[in-house]
């Protein structure tokens, strides 16, 4: 009933891969393998990176591919990790849809607001989880992880 729960919640956010990853993620069984939350994590801040630089260099089929990678990691991170609230994935609907309206509209200035607003909603949801002390940012450069915050909250 959850991930029913969830699968609603992922296609109120306009994610086409919701159907496909429910069939391929049903509940494992002894032996199969479930990618760890933290390896599910480190895709999805790939992806964010990639976002952000395709959309800059105004790559805008690369950035929606990235779009698309991304949000196909947050589906898997809830179809797997139940403890994840559906209102966490609920927030990122308006940032996610904002982000795929200006890669459509290849508007660089509303991409980067609703990056923007994208990485606010991932700090939002790790503060949510008592993991506050994993800041996401816009990425400043090319650097790999340069799209995370290393130092403690409150120091630069």
């Amino acid at each position: 009933m959850r991930r029913r729960s969830w699968a609603l919640a992922l296609a109120l956010m306009g994610t086409s891969v919701v159907p496909a990853m429910a069939q391929d993620l049903k509940s494992p069984t002894a032996g199969d393998y479930v990618p760890r939350l933290g390896d599910i994590m480190g895709a999805a801040q790939t992806r964010h990176q990639k976002l952000w630089l395709a959309g800059k260099a105004q790559n805008w089929e690369l950035a929606a591919y990235e779009l698309r990678q991304l949000k196909a990691s947050l589906v898997e991170a809830a179809l797997l990790y139940s403890g994840i609230p559906v209102s966490n994935v609920t927030t990122l609907e308006a940032p996610l849809q904002s982000a795929s309206d200006a890669i459509s509209a290849k508007d660089g200035r509303k991409f980067a607001k609703a990056v923007g607003d994208l990485t606010e909603g991932c700090n939002s949801c790790h503060r949510s989880m008592n993991r506050s002390f994993v800041v996401m940012r816009v990425p400043t450069d090319q650097r790999p992880y340069g799209n995370q915050q290393f130092s403690p909250q409150g120091r630069p």
